[in-house]
């Protein structure tokens, strides 16, 4: 006749098997390509923008074109604030020399609150100012339910190519967001409205 496993067996394996799902939950791979997968500044124009438009109770103005192939450093969904209906994502992208394995891998990244911040311990792997000018968060307004299914498939290190517009955006009671328009901002207002 077998035995069963007394309850304090059954809690520690509950227990194990939570802490390796955690593990697997939050840790986060090295980067583990060589060179620079996203050499190019993004290319922001100003001519040909398309006249405002409206998206529900939303008043969009296109301010500039923009295009940016990069990588993406971190990634956070958005459900209950303000702007989730607009932008259900944020993607914080890094290009240039913050396309670098090895510097990404030396720098921890956060978000929260419609926020990017990124950290290091010790020296850090890159000039702080060309971490600040390499790198933004990208506030995502999917055009189409394909886009938004895309946006939203999207994973840390993955390297990818947006194009759209950076916008200003008004609503209801006084609502307004407005896209920064240069790469060397930082702090509010810094982030791209895309």
């Amino acid at each position: 006749m077998g035995s069963t496993p007394s309850l304090s067996v059954k809690k520690l394996l509950v227990l194990l098997v939570l802490a390796a799902g955690g593990w697997l939950w939050w840790h986060e791979p090295a980067a583990d390509w060589q060179g620079m997968p996203a050499p190019r500044d993004p290319l922001q124009t100003n001519g040909d923008l398309p006249p405002p438009f409206r998206h529900g109770d939303y008043a969009l103005t296109p301010l500039a074109g923009y295009k940016i192939k990069a990588v993406v450093l971190s990634r956070e969904r958005y459900r209950n604030d303000p702007e989730a209906p607009l932008a259900p994502v944020d993607l914080a992208l890094g290009w240039g020399p913050m396309s670098i394995a090895v510097v990404i891998n030396a720098l921890s990244f956060s978000q929260s609150g419609r926020w990017y911040e990124y950290t290091w311990s010790g020296a850090p792997p890159l000039d702080p100012e060309l971490i600040a000018t390499h790198s933004a968060n990208t506030h995502c307004l999917p055009a189409t339910p394909e886009i938004r299914r895309l946006l939203l498939d999207v994973k840390r290190h993955d390297i990818v190519t947006l194009k759209g517009y950076l916008v200003e955006v008004n609503g209801p009671r006084g609502y307004h967001w407005r896209s920064s328009l240069n790469r060397t901002d930082t702090g509010s207002g810094s982030c791209e409205v895309m």
